[in-house]
């Protein structure tokens, strides 16, 4: 999937991107949303840049940061974006920290999706486990290309499963 998704064009990935955080804006938990998290791109995932930009304007709008084996969410203040873990840009020291119980809608990254919901990530685990904390109650929307769902995909008992899928 890496592969496929660093094959794409730059227009190809520019046109996806906007199509998938399109239909991301265009469901009912995103327009009741007042905190959404939302990552800092790689490379070979959906760019959320414009989003970044965006959503911000009218929403609290919250990015990871990864400390060792944790995650953890904090206010988007794009001056404040630094390189972090894995080369992934990150809120600073100084950042503000978003308790999971604050969080409304939660976009998550990942390597393959079904359209019932499940979920591959990259490996390490960092997603399964924040979005399995008891106080985390928000929608979670996953969102690859098009060509990342899959008709079926391994799953373990700690693989949490999205409550959508937004490909594009």
């Amino acid at each position: 999937m890496k592969q496929r998704n660093l094959a794409l064009t730059a227009a190809e990935r520019a046109a996806a991107s906007e199509r998938i955080l399109r239909r991301v804006e265009a469901l009912d938990a995103f327009a009741s949303a007042r905190t959404v998290a939302l990552y800092a791109a790689l490379p070979d995932e959906p760019d959320t840049a414009a989003a970044l930009g965006r959503w911000s304007e009218d929403r609290r709008l919250v990015v990871p940061r990864v400390e060792g084996d944790t995650m953890r969410f904090f206010r988007y203040d794009p001056a404040a974006m630094r390189p972090g873990a894995f080369g992934i840009a990150e809120p600073g020291p100084a950042a503000e920290e978003c308790l999971p119980q604050e969080i409304d809608l939660v976009v998550v990254p990942g390597v393959a999706f079904t359209a019932d919901g499940a979920r591959m990530g990259r490996g390490r685990g960092y997603y399964d486990r924040y979005l399995s904390q008891p106080a985390l109650r928000a929608t979670k929307v996953g969102v690859c290309y098009a060509h990342q769902l899959c008709d079926g995909l391994p799953t373990e008992p700690h693989d949490v499963a999205m409550d959508a899928v937004v490909a594009g």
